[in-house]
């Protein structure tokens, strides 16, 4: 249930409603916008009577919520939600982000050098996997704390915030120093990683599941959320179907239809969705066309002899010339780069 407060409402007015709330064992959040104050109710709220509300002098309208996410949903927060990470900021009317680098962390020469690299084009943001979600027990897992120490130099290294992705609930110490934590596909529905994520003070880049609904999503978010942790960025990677020319199918409508379900920034990774390195400029071009909030894309020194996913991943020199051309995608839709 939605509560949209009238213009000019008190701050005792505000209060003796929520405490008159509180008899219905259900939870108020209030929110704050620019040209409007709304008080969410989150649990069961089958038993007040919305004529009851209604009547209260300091209410303007009443609305009962359908969905079952509350936390992530726009009506409760219809200011768009901005995350702001060592100066950068992602969401609201910011420019757009760009996290790249490459799939997984393989040495320190290898992650330094594509960090310098993509800096230099134009990054904002430094994405390396130490961990590494694989289908086959035989690939390479990544370098786990190692590889996460290597990030950390190569931030040193370049400014740039650094983005990786956690496996278990028992790593979560090695990430005290992460600047963005990511949940990877086969984790968006591991909701004991989610409510412990939930716990901790960082942004989290949640990527939507192999074959996830855009509601499943945003429950996945609302776990989260719903522990106390808001700072969550939603990824669009593409999701799996029957047609296998690429990767996966790469799903630009979600954007806008997330926009208007949700005020969490949103990402696109054209490279896991396409898993060909040819299709991640059209595709980021179109990502920005549609209103994302950051793009998340590879890219390795040696493609040819990356340790995993050197298929999807451009080289520094396609990175750079990638990143003119959103860059001017970019500054055409009003969401300019801004790189430090």
């Amino acid at each position: 249930m939605v509560i949209v407060l009238k213009d000019g409402a008190t701050k005792k007015q505000i209060d003796e409603l929520m405490d008159w709330l509180t008899r219905f064992d259900v939870k108020s959040n209030l929110v704050e916008g620019v040209h409007s104050k709304i008080i969410g109710l989150i649990g069961d709220t089958t038993s007040i009577d919305v004529d009851a509300v209604q009547a209260k002098p300091v209410v303007e309208t009443v609305k009962r919520v359908q969905e079952p996410y509350k936390n992530a949903n726009r009506r409760f927060h219809p200011e768009d939600t901005v995350i702001e990470v060592r100066g950068q900021k992602i969401g609201g009317k910011n420019g757009l982000a760009v996290i790249a680098g490459p799939c997984s962390v393989e040495t320190e020469e290898q992650t330094i050098k594509t960090a310098i690299a993509v800096k230099e084009a134009g990054a904002t943001m430094l994405r390396g996997g130490a961990f590494k979600p694989r289908t086959s027990p035989y690939a390479f897992q990544g370098l786990g704390k190692e590889g996460i120490e290597i990030l950390k130099k190569a931030r040193e290294e370049t400014g740039l915030p650094i983005v990786t992705e956690i496996m278990d609930t028992t790593d979560l110490d090695l990430f005290s120093d992460v600047d963005i934590i990511q949940v990877g596909a086969r984790n968006s529905q591991n909701f004991a990683l989610l409510k412990a994520l939930g716990r901790c003070d960082k942004p989290i880049l949640l990527k939507r599941g192999l074959s996830g609904t855009l509601q499943e999503l945003l429950m996945s978010a609302e776990y989260i959320m719903s522990e106390g942790n808001s700072k969550v960025i939603l990824c669009e990677r593409g999701v799996r179907t029957y047609e296998t020319a690429t990767r996966n199918i790469l799903d630009l409508a979600a954007v806008p239809l997330l926009k208007q379900k949700t005020h969490l920034p949103i990402t696109i990774d054209p490279s896991h969705a396409t898993g060909i390195a040819s299709l991640v400029e059209p595709c980021a071009l179109g990502a920005i066309a549609v209103g994302c909030d950051a793009l998340e894309i590879e890219v390795h020194i040696d493609p040819a002899h990356a340790w995993s996913d050197g298929a999807q991943s451009l080289t520094p020199e396609q990175f750079k010339a990638t990143m003119e051309k959103l860059r001017a995608m970019a500054e055409f839709c009003g969401r300019p780069i801004s790189a430090k």
